[in-house]
């Protein structure tokens, strides 16, 4: 006797397209993630170099900023030590950027934490 089989297929194609639509789904979140992340490398490498240069803490700020238009200003964090004020030839600035990205998995959002922190940091000898 044969039985029928003529829900496999739907079952199959059920449990390979979650599979599938899980993974693409992550590698677009690790895409947005590693974007940000280049994103925030240059930017601190920019305001860095600017820093180094003798600007002053807002200009550094500025350049931070406009040299990462694909990230949001209002969550990028920018920390320059030390301050304009104490920065003299030979001694080195650190520009630390920090931004927070939340992943948008579906499903696997209530188990990731809310948002990732993703930082930056640059050293650089004032001149």
């Amino acid at each position: 006797m044969i039985k029928s089989e003529k829900g496999q297929a739907t079952v199959e194609l059920a449990i390979a397209l979650t599979l599938i639509t899980l993974i693409l789904f992550s590698i677009i979140d690790f895409g947005r993630i590693f974007h940000a992340y280049l994103a925030l490398e240059n930017a601190g490498r920019e305001a860095a170099r600017q820093a180094s240069l003798g600007a002053a803490d807002t200009e550094v700020i500025r350049t931070a900023y406009s040299t990462a238009p694909s990230l949001d200003d209002d969550l990028l964090m920018v920390n320059i030590t030390p301050s304009e004020l104490n920065r003299k030839s030979g001694i080195y600035v650190t520009v630390t950027l920090s931004y927070p990205i939340s992943p948008s998995i579906p499903g696997l959002k209530e188990i990731l934490p809310d948002s990732l922190m993703i930082k930056s940091k640059t050293v650089m000898r004032v001149e």
